[in-house]
């Protein structure tokens, strides 16, 4: 069993849960909120209290649970069948107040230094925590440690508060036989043969691997240090007990993403809760924040278990829709509309994105917020529809997308109001002599344009070039002509530097057309649909979403769940359903928001199904 003695401070932590409705809070010209406490004897209410060691406990907890032999200098703490037992170490306190989505919190602004004891059996690790408060006098004194014990390693943790170019810190960078750093302290450190982890808010970096990690709704029930800790031992327990990187990252991102106030898990646990189909290791140079911050929305949207929704249908599909039911074609019926859609309870637990048409973005819920908003609060990103509809080739039957014309303009807008990704469709029908090159070629750059647009402006591309459902042709024709479109697409967008991994690919399912004799069973639209995807998508891809294109809903459900037996793939697949989610709850609807209940249950439904069909059977 490793050793590992650990350089650090302890703290209690006690979060303080703010009731906003019973507190004061002021509210400045940007509209944050900030809370009076006033120190003036009255009393402050609380929707939850809890008290959990951090720190270099945290640490301990980690190592101890990955089998390993751990201990922190100056103290008799110990972690135990699950809990921390501090002994006769004397915690540093700090009070973590949340209030809706902000945290703030009152620590001591002297840290006492950290302690030194020689530890009792040689350890296999000297850990300095990011909690330890290097002094001069103790670098000096754990260098001398190391120079008498060569086999012990150093592993040291560089917070973004270190300079990384004083002389005591930069002698211990020096001895380090691994580092871990945050990213703007990693930034400073020009040696290229040291062993190191960059830790930053949205990615671990290891070597030439990266894996992108988020809090999501538990963003309110830990605090910066806490992830860090979590990360930064987990990277060091699966290096010392030799995992490979691909594995330590991996492990790091779901220690940190699981863990609860006060509890991470341990090695088996971990070890079981990834799935190959899961996670994509990211083997790029250090992008601009930019860059990655794209990079993040496109994992989010393709959040495995969950998918998209596609409530964008223009003016004239609506309006289609709601003749079929005697709906009157207005702005409010269709507010209504996308109204239950957008309140049905658990939304958030089946969709990682919601698509929005222009008119729906400018729109309110029915508690004033505008549906951006509303969404992005329940942990959805909002999209935005940009393509301006299908316009005829010049003397042809064939159609390209129009609207790039002011596109850049509008997706300013659109970033403004809080869109974080977009769509753009393209239609390729089946004929005797069609799609023919020139509209593949045609409608893949202007995919591309579009696309390089959307990250210029911050916001993810989702290209979808469709294969029409609706046609006689055999699902050979479809295998064909499906490949030579997404062939020609990742050219075009390989060609203008169109960054993959902050790219989204919506497609047809490969199947023959409506109107064929013969129908593809699901066995083999999974099957089919598998082998093109793997033989013509780029690996790098963020991720495939498909869409229903015209198929029934139970029909859209059967296939998905097919191509999901199909897996694992390179890259997530998910569903950006319209129809193939919606119809039941149109039905059920019928125009009267009396019925707005029944249509939230029947959208529910399809949601749960859909959701399912992602797990492999």
């Amino acid at each position: 069993m490793q050793n590992i003695f650990i350089v650090g401070s302890i703290s209690k932590d006690v979060f303080l849960h703010l009731d906003t409705k019973q507190n004061h809070f002021e509210t400045d010209q940007n509209q944050v909120k900030w809370l009076d406490l006033a120190f003036d004897g009255s009393s402050h209410h609380y929707r939850s209290r809890a008290s959990v060691y951090g720190c270099a406990s945290i640490a301990l907890e980690v190592l101890t649970r990955f089998g390993l032999d751990a201990h922190i200098s100056g103290t008799n703490a110990a972690f135990i069948d699950g809990i921390f037992m501090p002994n006769n170490a004397t915690p540093l306190y700090r009070y973590i107040f949340c209030a809706d989505t902000k945290i703030s919190y009152f620590a001591p602004h002297d840290r006492p230094p950290s302690n030194w004891d020689t530890p009792s059996i040689i350890p296999d690790w000297v850990y300095i925590d990011r909690s330890a408060n290097l002094s001069p006098s103790l670098t000096e004194t754990i260098i001398d440690y190391l120079s008498k014990h060569q086999n012990t390693k150093l592993a040291l943790f560089l917070s973004n508060r270190l300079n990384p170019h004083a002389a005591h810190v930069d002698h211990l960078i020096q001895a380090a036989d691994l580092i871990l750093a945050e990213s703007k302290v990693s930034q400073k450190l020009t040696n290229e043969r040291l062993n190191l982890v960059t830790i930053d808010d949205h990615y671990i970096q290891y070597k030439d691997q990266r894996v992108f990690w988020t809090l999501g709704e538990k963003q309110d029930l830990t605090t910066r240090m806490s992830t860090y800790t979590t990360i930064a031992a987990t990277m060091l327990g699966a290096i010392a007990i030799e995992k490979n990187s691909t594995d330590a990252l991996l492990l790091a991102r779901a220690n940190v993403e699981r863990a609860k106030l006060g509890s991470t898990s341990n090695l088996n646990t971990l070890e079981s809760a990834i799935p190959d189909d899961y996670y994509r290791i990211e083997k790029n140079n250090i992008k601009d924040k930019h860059m990655l911050e794209l990079e993040r929305n496109a994992i989010k949207l393709v959040t495995p278990g969950r998918g998209i929704l596609a409530a964008d249908e223009s003016g004239g599909s609506i309006h289609k829709k709601f003749e079929s039911m005697h709906i009157p074609d207005d702005e409010q019926h269709r507010r209504d509309y996308r109204n239950i859609f957008f309140t049905t309870p658990d939304l958030e637990k089946y969709v990682n994105g919601v698509i929005l048409f222009d008119e729906t973005a400018r729109q309110k819920a029915d508690n004033g917020q505008d549906f951006v908003a509303f969404l992005a609060e329940k942990g959805i990103l909002p999209g935005i529809k940009v393509d301006q509809g299908l316009v005829n080739f010049e003397n042809s039957d064939e159609k390209y997308t129009k609207g790039l014309d002011g596109l850049p303009e509008r997706l300013a807008e659109y970033y403004r109001m809080g869109a974080r990704f977009a769509k753009w469709r393209a239609a390729f029908e089946v004929t005797d002599h069609s799609p023919s090159p020139k509209a593949i070629q045609k409608n893949a750059e202007i995919l591309t344009d579009y696309a390089v647009a959307c990250q210029n402006a911050g916001i993810v591309p989702i290209v979808e070039p469709e294969l029409v459902y609706d046609g006689d042709y055999p699902i050979e024709k479809n295998i064909e002509y499906t490949g030579k479109i997404l062939d020609q697409l990742f050219d075009s967008l390989k060609a203008k530097q169109v960054n993959l991994p902050a790219c989204i690919l919506k497609v047809n399912m490969v199947l023959a057309g409506k109107r064929y004799h013969t129908q593809s069973t699901p066995e083999e639209v999974g099957r089919a649909t598998a082998e093109v995807l793997r033989e013509h998508v780029p690996s790098e891809l963020a991720g495939v979403v498909f869409l229903s294109g015209g198929q029934s809903v139970e029909q859209a459900t059967a296939n998905l769940q097919a191509v999901t037996n199909n897996g694992p793939f390179p890259w997530p697949v998910t569903f950006s359903f319209a129809r193939a989610l919606q119809d039941p709850a149109l039905h059920a609807w019928k125009g009267n928001n009396a019925n707005a209940d029944l249509a939230r249950h029947a959208f529910q439904k399809r949601l749960i199904a859909n959701a399912n069909a992602l797990i492999r059977k």
